[in-house]
């Protein structure tokens, strides 16, 4: 506008005067224009690190563990001003699990025990369903309710029990539970095979399924599904083959979500942040 208008036309129409318009010209930002600056630049890298995942609430909370104190209304004002936001997750419909195979299902225990106190006490699996330009695939999980890191994997292409069961394998070497642990899951043939519930007695773990029909029983295994779809774009990107979804899986399982993940449920702590902490506390008083 001042290339078309002299200022001193413009400052007239607008009733400020010219020397006023100069003098804040030349006058220095403010503190907290300048502070606000600082906070875009960190606000920028946190949620680049994310992946674009996080919003304001996960931003803060990294923020404030780097040191660098900031409200929530703040970061949400700033992210606003950048046009950053944090992925949403899209509404989904629980399905539910064919239980009309035949075999031995188990009771839920796990709607009669209490919240888990430590690592290693209950852990509740499942499996989804993830479209590839070859077709489908599937990725089964094991996942520590207490701590909610994924402490085992699999991908296949097919729905038989060995999906399940390398998942299973995983979680037991990469944990080495001691017995008394109990295994949630949905009635799916895979969980009711023969041989995974002989896996689950080898290693004195109890066994516990969901009632039939209620996907909400094994609600914790649910909501990772969901997060995993949003935050890692699988849905979106489409993947060419069941390698590349393996790829994503442990891409996003084992080097963020394990690792770096912050979880409102968690104290805002990545699940090996929450399980480090607390075996430093029992160190500390051992």
């Amino acid at each position: 506008m001042r290339r078309e208008h002299p200022v001193r036309t413009l400052c007239r129409l607008l009733e400020v005067s010219a020397s006023g318009y100069y003098a804040w010209r030349r006058r220095e930002p403010s503190a907290r224009r300048m502070h606000d600056t600082d906070l875009k630049r960190r606000i920028a890298a946190v949620h680049r690190r994310s992946r674009g995942n996080y919003g304001a609430p996960r931003i803060v909370a990294e923020l404030r563990a780097a040191g660098t104190p900031i409200s929530k209304r703040r970061c949400a004002r700033l992210m606003r001003e950048m046009r950053l936001r944090g992925r949403k997750r899209q509404q989904r419909r629980p399905r539910t699990t064919d239980s009309s195979h035949g075999k031995t299902v188990s009771a839920n225990l796990l709607a009669e025990r209490p919240q888990p106190t430590g690592p290693d006490e209950v852990w509740v699996s499942d499996i989804t369903y993830i479209k590839t330009r070859e077709g489908w695939c599937y990725l089964a999980v094991i996942m520590d309710l207490w701590s909610r890191m994924i402490v085992g994997w699999a991908v296949a292409l097919t729905l038989h029990a060995g999906l399940a069961i390398a998942a299973l394998y995983r979680a037991l070497a990469c944990r080495k539970p001691r017995p008394g642990l109990m295994h949630h899951s949905d009635r799916g043939s895979q969980y009711a095979d023969g041989d995974y519930q002989n896996i689950l007695a080898e290693h004195h773990i109890a066994r516990s399924m969901s009632r039939a029909g209620n996907c909400y029983d094994n609600a914790a295994a649910e909501s990772f599904f969901s997060t995993f779809k949003t935050e890692s774009g699988i849905e979106e990107s489409i993947p060419p083959d069941h390698r590349d979804v393996e790829l994503a899986s442990f891409d996003y399982i084992e080097t963020f979500y394990n690792r770096t993940r912050r979880h409102s449920s968690l104290g805002y702590l990545s699940p090996v942040a929450f399980e480090n902490q607390r075996f430093e506390h029992d160190t500390k008083t051992a």
